[in-house]
């Protein structure tokens, strides 16, 4: 026999983590929120040696409604999952990152967003918010996680329904970065026939800081983004309203230094000089699009000097690891329509505000 059925606004909260002093900031604006409160709030602890327990940084209020589960640090899509398999029998999961501020009315907005939901709507995303400095320009760190502020359906900060998740079978644990693994989720979503929506509420996402080697280490998700291709065929980035980026260009410029290395080698002066001066081309047009909108400090040139060198060809290391990685990976196949074709809205439609 079986309860009563949750009420239709109730939500539970999903939190990956992996114990950053943020999380302890995220919970605290979480339960300062004006309006009805989650049913439960999930942390999925995906550390690999959880050593202190994630509850000291729950606010009391909270305390009572919060549990905890394991990520298996797998990444953020296991973690995910393994949260909203955790979360009860709430309608609604809301998933936050560990590192977002909810604003002062963000749980009656939240309220808000769910009660104009549609029985099409499967999802509803976030205003975020990412402050950055106003005395100065912004670096190139801090530029491209204010991109977040433009990106559609980001996890930062989205609701989605149970009935969604379930009829889609969760997030791809395949994308084991903070990369991409939303934008899949969501065009499958859309292909099962639901539609996701814009909603009212305000979430900050802070710059955290960063080390110089930064940018080069987000090459990896490259390899991301060609099992995107693979699962949703080569219009994804329309799509999912992705930018391109420049893998184009560090694929030309990584293969001009390639070519004047093997020329030298080769013993042929002239055309490895050639390849040198493209390789040296593009690498300078590749710094100087990234210093002149920054700050232009001395350490903000020669970081930029020095992943500008880096960045191609980790770029391309990654992007030729994910073609082998994913060669035989089968493209996303569409499931059965779920909700009532009557009660569908336009993909992509916006809470009213």
């Amino acid at each position: 026999m079986t309860g009563p059925a949750a009420p239709a606004g109730e939500y539970a909260v999903v939190v990956p983590t992996l114990g950053r002093p943020s999380l302890a900031a995220c919970l605290r604006a979480l339960a300062e929120s004006e309006g009805p409160r989650p049913a439960r709030v999930v942390l999925v602890d995906d550390r690999r040696d959880p050593a202190v327990p994630l509850t000291a940084s729950v606010p009391p209020a909270l305390r009572s409604r919060t549990v905890v589960a394991r990520g298996g640090a797998r990444g953020p899509a296991a973690a995910r999952n393994a949260g909203w398999r955790a979360a009860g029998d709430a309608p609604w999961i809301v998933f936050l990152d560990d590192d977002v501020v909810p604003g002062p009315t963000w749980a009656d907005d939240l309220a808000l967003d769910l009660a104009g939901a549609s029985v099409a709507t499967a999802g509803i995303t976030a205003r975020v918010e990412v402050p950055l400095p106003v005395d100065r320009a912004p670096t190139d760190w801090e530029r491209n996680v204010a991109g977040l502020a433009e990106a559609r359906w980001i996890t930062a900060d989205m609701a989605y329904r149970r009935k969604a998740l379930q009829a889609v079978g969760g997030f791809d644990e395949r994308f084991r970065r903070a990369f991409r693994e939303d934008a899949d989720l969501a065009l499958r979503v859309l292909d099962a026939g639901w539609t996701l929506a814009e909603g009212r509420r305000t979430t900050t996402h802070p710059v955290r800081p960063a080390d110089r080697w930064v940018s080069v280490r987000l090459q990896a998700g490259n390899a991301d983004d060609v099992l995107m291709t693979r699962l949703h065929g080569r219009d994804w980035w329309r799509r999912a309203g992705a930018p391109r980026g420049r893998l184009p260009l560090h694929l030309a410029v990584t293969s001009a230094g390639l070519a004047a290395a093997v020329t030298a080698l080769a013993g042929r002066p002239r055309a490895a000089t050639a390849c040198a001066a493209g390789w040296l081309a593009g690498t300078a047009e590749f710094a100087l699009a990234r210093i002149l909108p920054g700050p232009r400090t001395r350490d903000e040139i020669v970081t930029m000097v020095l992943t500008s060198a880096l960045v191609p060809p980790a770029a391309a290391w990654h992007w030729l690891y994910g073609q082998a990685r994913h060669r035989a990976t089968p493209a996303h196949r569409h499931r059965a329509v779920p909700p009532s074709p009557s009660a569908a809205a336009p993909a992509g439609e916006r809470m009213p505000t």
